[in-house]
């Protein structure tokens, strides 16, 4: 049973193609590493089209990016993951310096699992918007 999740929409002060560019590229992570919960969030590691965390307690999770419609969407699907999932981010421009960004997962869920994962899969893509909204783009 597939279970969608999203997060609120953001604001970013940045370009569309400013903050595309700056996500579609996984190694620009580095500049966020600092920002993630050490006690939520290990073992993260990326390269260019992948990123792989280990999140206690449900374990490692590997991701790829499947599919990047500049400026819009990047689009990631899990590689390794407990659960099968797709992650994408989407873009939308607000003004000339200013864009909006929303996150979505989509997960195939039992009701069993999505009654326990869907509280803190929630709060985890607001953390990873947050996150993202705090980059200096």
């Amino acid at each position: 049973m597939s279970s969608k999740f999203e997060s609120s929409i953001r604001e970013i002060q940045a370009p569309q193609q400013r903050v595309y560019d700056m996500l579609s590229n996984l190694e620009n992570l580095e500049k966020v590493r600092d920002r993630l919960p050490e006690d939520k969030l290990k073992d993260f590691s990326f390269d260019h089209d992948s990123l792989s965390i280990s999140v206690p307690p449900v374990g490692s999770i590997r991701m790829r990016v499947v599919e990047r419609e500049e400026p819009k969407t990047i689009k990631f699907e899990a590689e390794q993951s407990p659960v099968p999932f797709n992650f994408w981010i989407q873009l939308l421009p607000v003004t000339e310096t200013t864009s909006k960004m929303k996150l979505t997962i989509k997960a195939e869920l039992n009701p069993f699992i999505k009654g326990m994962v869907a509280k803190p899969l929630q709060e985890g893509l607001e953390k990873i918007a947050d996150a993202l909204q705090m980059i200096s783009y």
